[in-house]
């Protein structure tokens, strides 16, 4: 590990969980923590091993967004260094965001700023009902910039026109209408929906769950003609055939669990 700021841990059961660790400062981040992040979304795409993933933080706030310390630094550079710390800043969400692997974002309260932005590229976000966001930057003269395209996705564009400009404070149940948060929970139930998610998953084939993470990415938007029918066509062809495929269609006839839903059964433990 490269700062303590960022804890990682992985599960048994093959479930990574990365753990925001600066509460001191509401697990804002800056140049470290972003590094690291990157670091490690990068480390978990290439693990085989890795079912799920869950990004989490410490404390009584999900993300403040940057730091002021860093932002301080950053007011001071150049066009080229503000353009090079911002280049990291989307790589980082860029590779959070394309994770092959399902991921769950648990928000236990504010996500102001960049941390919208993490919560965008999340597949799920389960939050609590105490939990509040804020797309704060022209407040300070600035714009969400590199977080856009995933929040313009999380939530549309007529509700970032609004939420953009206006930097305003809306609540969970707010941030569920809008489609940024799937779940909306009490404090005290966060832990049990988050785990009761990450048994959803796994219940499922992890290649499977790969594939059709993948498949929304790519048939998003686009125009359902021939090539698109051929491509989808293929790609159910090629699981029905694999070896998770037989295995999940053979289970179903033989009215069996699936071996992958075996290992749900196996004891806990961090590696």
């Amino acid at each position: 590990m490269a700062t303590n700021k960022v804890l990682f841990a992985v599960s048994a059961q093959g479930v990574a969980t990365v753990t925001l660790n600066n509460s001191d400062k509401h697990n804002a981040f800056d140049d470290e923590i972003i590094a690291e992040l990157k670091r490690l979304f990068t480390e978990i795409a290439q693990r085989d091993d890795i079912k799920v993933m869950v990004l989490a933080s410490t404390g009584k706030s999900f993300s403040a967004g940057a730091d002021l310390g860093w932002m301080k630094r950053m007011a001071s550079y150049s066009y080229e260094d503000n353009l090079n710390d911002a280049n990291l800043l989307a790589e980082m969400l860029y590779a959070l965001n394309f994770l092959p692997q399902p991921t769950i974002a648990k928000i236990q309260g504010t996500a102001f700023g960049g941390a919208v932005g993490l919560a965008s590229c999340c597949d799920i976000v389960i939050a609590s009902n105490k939990a509040s966001f804020c797309l704060s930057e022209v407040k300070l003269g600035l714009i969400p910039a590199t977080i856009s395209p995933y929040v313009v996705n999380a939530i549309g564009l007529k509700a970032c026109r609004r939420y953009f400009q206006t930097a305003e404070r809306f609540f969970a149940d707010k941030a569920q209408q809008l489609g940024l948060v799937d779940e909306v929970v009490e404090p005290d139930a966060l832990d049990h929906s988050v785990s009761t998610m990450i048994n959803t998953l796994l219940s499922n084939g992890p290649k499977a769950v790969q594939a059709a993470k993948q498949l929304a990415f790519d048939v998003a938007y686009q125009k359902i003609d021939k090539t698109l029918l051929t491509d989808t066509s293929e790609r159910i062809a090629r699981l029905r055939v694999s070896a998770e495929g037989q295995e999940g269609l053979s289970a179903f006839f033989e009215k069996r669990s699936p071996a992958w839903q075996q290992a749900l059964h196996s004891p806990a433990s961090e590696k």
